[in-house]
């Protein structure tokens, strides 16, 4: 008993002298943090500084023999230092590397990757004339096709949070694969294309929806249709409905407009194994939602019963989960109908668009409504969808592209949709055949703005053209800017993914190439720095209004890893609206996004 006081007493001690050692441990823990971590110079020499916090001493160091840059200082004590890098002009022919190494007396390190790119001698050229024969948009007020730089059709629409999707048929992959003297004859489409708008001028290329992977039981994918509704779990679901070449369609599904992406039923939705399909071709679906909540899909082709009526056209009632048929298959008394079906539900009536066929009129038993052109685009209304007797016929309101000399005569498909309160419609012509130097029936996406009644339920007509909508607001050049944001571009830029799902970066060649936005705002701030997350080695030369002239100002690049760099601009621009032109080139130099500073 006497013996445990000591032990007492002794593990006291022991658990103070702990106590105090992990104290003075803490205390002695170095903090140490340096910002940047990485720095380039421009090519003509300049300064940048960097930030160094630590509560200990400690050295600054490079690793080259004859440096080409000064240090402010090579070395520091606790708080937080500002450390100035200086580089001479870079007169060598090829970009210089060092590194400059932070070090604690502790042994711990930080090391400050330095790059400087070497002067370039400008050779000027005249960009106008470079890009003159490009595209149909980059140097004009166009706004069609969507996009001037790859083939896209068959077009699906819908609005979400202030924004317009639009998807669309991958020709440029066919394309691809039989090149420029081949034909389109559709076979290796195995893809679908993504892209979006607040502005029905700037559009965003959000990259592919690649079917081949997602549904490797498909044999081909045409022709998508969009809608969406809000769930049970608070999320917006997004439905496309696709045609899995003739043999049917099928669908997929996502809580986001660009995906992920995925098959929910691993199978076709419609073909000629459901009961009731009692057509050839039961693609080309066209899918809406009523007021009700409730899924409409729309199908069919084939060989025609008669001339008049091909009886071809089928309507059904999609299942709560819309991915399952709720109801019989009816059909639609469609006069002349080829393909190309399409639904949407106006003031409490569906309305059902198609594709005519390319025979003769014979037959046409309305004297108060002119008989359809071939391969146009028509409609029909109805109050009870599933009673064939309902369906009457409206009118013909879209003529083929060729007719009015927008490109060659081409098949035909189309949707009507609404943005911003206004009525649109979406389609498709052979734009950039002669900018690709091929014949092969490629075709684009175009837009035009419509007047739909919708007290009467009546769709006037509407003709295609390149000049399209007119632009509904400027762009912001002081919030980050995608660089797959484009009203134009010097044709047939490429563009890979990077990050997260519905992100695009350009990639570089060796020859220059443009991306144009228009109608960029400075009416209320002057732009003082231009900024661009970038990767490769590279150049970016930003022009206002024109091509005409200098540059506003120029970034040259030459980093491995994506890093966002800046310049100052030197010179002026008017204030107002204006496009604004970024040319960049580099053979392995890609380009995310932008946004000036003021």
């Amino acid at each position: 008993m006497k013996k445990r006081p000591g032990i007492f007493l002794g593990l006291l001690f022991l658990v103070t002298l702990l106590s105090f050692s992990c104290k003075k441990k803490a205390i002695e823990a170095t903090e140490f943090t340096i910002s940047p971590m990485q720095v380039v110079f421009e090519p003509a020499g300049n300064s940048s500084d960097v930030s160094i916090t630590s509560n200990v001493n400690w050295t600054a160091s490079a690793n080259i023999a004859l440096p080409w840059f000064t240090m402010s200082q090579s070395s520091g004590g606790a708080g937080t230092v500002t450390l100035k890098l200086t580089a001479n002009p870079n007169n060598t022919g090829a970009t210089r590397e060092a590194i400059v190494t932070i070090k604690a007396p502790n042994g711990d390190v930080r090391r400050i990757q330095i790059t400087q790119p070497n002067i370039v001698i400008e050779v000027n050229e005249d960009l106008e004339a470079k890009f003159a024969k490009v595209s149909p948009k980059l140097l004009t007020n166009n706004t069609n096709p969507l996009l001037d730089f790859m083939f896209t059709a068959d077009p699906t629409a819908i609005e979400y949070n202030g924004r317009v999707y639009v998807y669309a048929t991958n020709d440029h992959q066919q394309f691809e694969k039989v090149g420029k003297d081949g034909q389109n004859h559709y076979g290796f489409i195995r893809s679908l294309v993504m892209m979006s708008s607040d502005d029905m001028a700037n559009w965003t290329y959000h990259g592919l929806i690649n079917t081949e992977k997602l549904a490797p039981w498909t044999f081909a994918s045409w022709a998508p249709s969009i809608t969406s509704r809000l769930e049970a779990d608070g999320k917006t679901h997004f439905y496309l409905y696709y045609s899995n070449s003739g043999a049917g369609s099928a669908v997929l599904t996502s809580t986001s407009p660009v995906g992920p992406w995925k098959d929910p039923l691993g199978k076709n939705l419609v073909d000629r194994s459901v009961p009731g399909v009692d057509v050839e071709v039961p693609f080309d679906p066209g899918a809406m939602i009523d007021d009700q909540g409730t899924g409409w899909l729309s199908f069919g082709a084939g060989t025609p019963k008669t001339k008049y009526m091909p009886d071809n056209a089928r309507i059904v009632k999609l299942g709560a989960d819309m991915i399952s048929l709720a109801s019989n298959i009816s059909k639609i008394p469609a006069p002349y109908f080829n393909e190309a079906s399409d639904l949407n539900f106006i003031n409490g009536t569906w309305v059902y668009s198609y594709c005519t066929d390319w025979s003769e009129r014979t037959v046409w038993p309305y004297s108060n409504i002119d008989k359809p052109t071939a391969c146009n685009i028509s409609y029909m209304t109805s109050k009870t969808p599933l009673d064939s007797a309902s369906w009457k016929y409206g009118d013909n309101y879209f003529k083929n592209t060729g007719d009015v000399g927008v490109g060659p005569l081409s098949n035909n498909h189309s949707h009507v949709f609404k943005f911003k309160g206004k009525y649109y419609i979406t389609y498709h012509a052979m734009y950039l055949q002669d900018y690709f130097g091929t014949k092969g029936g490629f075709r684009n996406v175009g837009i035009e703005s419509i007047q739909v009644d919708e007290g009467n339920v009546t769709i006037p007509m509407v003709s295609a053209t390149f000049k399209g909508p007119s632009q509904l607001n400027p762009l912001n050049p002081f919030v980050l800017q995608q660089a797959e944001t484009t009203a134009g571009t010097s044709g047939q830029v490429q563009f890979e993914a990077a990050g997260i799902e519905g992100n695009m970066a350009a990639k570089g060649k060796t020859d220059k190439q443009c991306l144009m936005v228009r109608r960029a705002d400075f009416s209320q701030q002057i732009p003082a720095k231009f900024e661009a997350r970038v990767k490769g080695k590279g150049r970016i030369d930003v022009y206002v209004n024109n091509l005409k002239g200098p540059a506003l100002v120029s970034l040259i690049c030459d980093v491995k890893e994506w890093t966002t760099l800046s310049k100052q601009i030197e010179l002026n621009i008017d204030k107002g609206l204006g496009n604004i032109y970024l040319v960049f080139n580099g053979a392995d130099f890609l380009f995310d996004e932008w946004k000036f500073i003021y």
